[in-house]
């Protein structure tokens, strides 16, 4: 066997005499089902692991809220404890304000002066 007759063994496969060499197939390329599965099962874990990190963050938010969320109810309550410091100085002030003016004498006056 030849060359030249290799080929046109060849040749005979995909054309017969009278027709054209060349010819146009309409194979539409499709994903077999072991890999749409593949491929399903990995954007589920995706999707998973994205899931995961957000709920991680919305917990480790959650604990500094917590936080400062206790942090100000402490400075809530020393701020009355210091209020109510506050107005018992003043009423301690306030009396001994008021026994030295009840010590005091008090002073009218005598004349008035005419010009």
């Amino acid at each position: 066997m030849t060359y030249s007759t290799s080929l046109a063994i060849g040749k005979t496969r995909f054309s017969t005499r009278g027709q054209n060499a060349v010819s146009f197939r309409n194979d539409s390329k499709r994903l077999g089902p072991v890999s749409n599965a593949i491929i399903l099962i990995i954007l589920v874990c995706l999707i998973g692991l994205i899931y995961l990190t957000q709920v991680t963050k919305t917990n480790a938010y959650s604990y500094k809220i917590q936080e400062l969320q206790e942090k100000q109810s402490s400075l809530k309550e020393e701020q009355k404890d210091l209020e109510l410091t506050a107005a018992r100085l003043k009423s301690i002030d306030s009396e001994a304000v008021a026994k030295a003016s009840s010590e005091l004498v008090s002073v009218a006056p005598t004349a008035t002066i005419q010009q």
